[in-house]
């Protein structure tokens, strides 16, 4: 019985079947019989592959989860004592790493029902014992190719979603496209630098997509999100009984990325006495989990970023030098959403386009005032501020995303709305023409001095905004929402300051 034909379309050559961790696979054989797993092991073996045994699924787990090598897949037979290879392949499905294995399912007693089920779960061939030479070799080079063309159809898709959020016009991004595609092929560390919200992961990750190493993990830690406790058994794992709660042995950070990439978020905040094994780990290649005496040999491209200034924190004493240099052999800086002003607009069509077909929302047009709006605001959260921004104005908009329908800007300051703020003034003066209303308060006409005093600079702002407000508000026979396009800020805004100033209509 089978679910793919004899005849497979792979490669010819087992060499070009060669596993994401840039070696000949590992397959983990799960079967209760012993005579069965030896002779898999050596129709296996004598194909150049690397074989790993188990005889229950609970093992099966304990390698996959535990195991110190990891495994392209995995030879299961459905009729196991304790936990069934039915069970063993779900778990496998729900576990967010190893969901994506290749699975072949094998039995000598199986139903069709058993055989059906098994193929619905995921795996990608059945076949029944005896096991044939011929027929393992090619449910094998089926389940392996068909791995690789999913790996490289899925490291596409990736690759286009990331070209998608990594929108950028202005020079400094195609400065930054450029640096990438340099460094992205060597095995230089690289240090990526920028504010908060600047995009830095998404640099890390098109760095690893361009590399030989694309086919590998990539794996993230957030050195400020982890205990300086835990820091150490998150980077270099643990085994059981290390300390007081390990029940399991554990792979750290830098052996999930064998073969691949590993990305060190807020490296800044990483502390001390984990920096200096991170630079062992660096230099010697190897690492030990805590609890063991045992080295293990880790194959890592190691890609880190900060919005610190690293050689601020080298100076004041608080990050490693010979780390940093480590490091910093390939600098990169991402800018800031305020060097790349002209972005604004299309990063805020692509991210209003993919949170309506993401909600199942009919597409919207975005008013032409919203976007100088949007470049009106200083966006200390950068990229991601913006993103939030736009997602809060989908939600709350009709058809026509305006001005009313974007959220008040949290960083502005009373000031950053009137006359001296980005040329609104010359703005607002010449729409109040078009209007019919008059182009500006009449600064002369505003007292210097009030019950015996001179104003303060604030109170004689305030009487000027508040004059011309209402001018243009009588201009425009009281429509708030025109009115706010004319000054240039949300409704909400708008309204704030009528009622701040007790603005009335006579």
């Amino acid at each position: 019985m089978s679910h793919l034909p004899q005849e497979p379309p792979a490669p010819a050559n087992a060499e070009e079947l060669d596993s994401p961790h840039g070696v000949m696979p590992t397959i983990l054989v799960v079967d209760d019989e012993r005579n069965i797993r030896r002779t898999l092991d050596l129709v296996l073996r004598g194909e150049g592959y690397a074989v790993v045994e188990a005889e229950t699924g609970e093992m099966a787990l304990d390698i996959l989860t535990n195991g110190g090598k990891p495994v392209d897949l995995a030879i299961i037979d459905l009729l196991l004592p304790g936990m069934s290879g039915l069970d063993l392949l779900q778990r496998i499905r729900h576990d967010e790493a190893t969901k994506g294995l290749p699975v072949v399912a094998i039995s000598g007693h199986a139903t069709v029902h058993d055989a059906v089920k098994a193929i619905k779960l995921g795996a990608g061939d059945f076949f029944e014992k005896p096991v044939s030479r011929e027929r393992v070799l090619v449910s094998v080079k089926n389940a392996l190719y068909s791995s690789k063309l999913a790996r490289k159809v899925h490291d596409l898709e990736a690759e286009l979603l990331a070209r998608y959020e990594m929108i950028g016009r202005a020079a400094s991004m195609q400065r930054l496209y450029k640096e990438i595609d340099r460094v992205a092929p060597t095995k230089a560390s690289v240090l990526i630098t920028g504010e908060s919200g600047t995009g830095k992961e998404l640099v890390s990750r098109a760095i690893h997509r361009l590399s030989p190493r694309m086919g590998g993990p990539f794996v993230k830690m957030n050195c400020a999100a982890i205990p300086r406790e835990l820091i150490e058994s998150e980077l270099f794992g643990h085994e059981r009984g290390a300390f007081t709660g390990a029940q399991q042995r554990k792979r750290g950070f830098f052996e999930q990325a064998h073969g691949g990439t590993l990305f060190l978020d807020e490296i800044g905040d990483m502390d001390p006495s984990a920096q200096a094994k991170v630079l062992r780990a660096l230099q010697s290649g190897e690492i030990s989990r805590l609890g063991s005496e045992r080295t293990i040999e880790v194959d890592v491209r190691v890609l880190a970023a900060t919005n610190k200034d690293l050689t601020r924190e080298v100076a004041s004493g608080r990050f490693r030098d010979d780390l940093f240099f480590r490091l910093a052999v390939f600098p990169l800086r991402v800018p800031t959403l305020r060097e790349r002003m002209e972005d604004i607009r299309p990063l805020a069509d692509a991210f209003m386009t993919a949170f309506c077909k993401e909600n199942g929302l009919k597409p919207k047009r975005v008013d032409p005032a919203v976007y100088t709006a949007l470049e009106r605001r200083s966006f200390p959260g950068n990229v991601r501020e913006l993103k939030n921004v736009i997602e809060r104005a989908a939600i709350l908009s009709g058809d026509v995303v305006t001005i009313a329908d974007l959220p008040e800007d949290p960083h502005a300051s009373p000031f950053d709305d009137d006359l001296s703020n980005n040329d609104i003034g010359a703005e607002a003066s010449e729409t109040t023409l078009r209007a019919g209303g008059p182009v500006s308060p009449s600064i002369a006409d505003i007292p210097r001095q009030e019950a015996g005093r001179r104003l303060t600079l604030r109170e004689f702002r305030d009487q000027a905004e508040r004059r011309y407000i209402v001018e243009v508000l009588q201009s425009l026979d009281w429509n708030i929402s025109r009115a706010a396009i004319v000054l240039g800020v949300e409704r909400t805004n708008l309204h704030k300051k009528i009622r701040a100033y007790d603005i009335r209509r006579s």
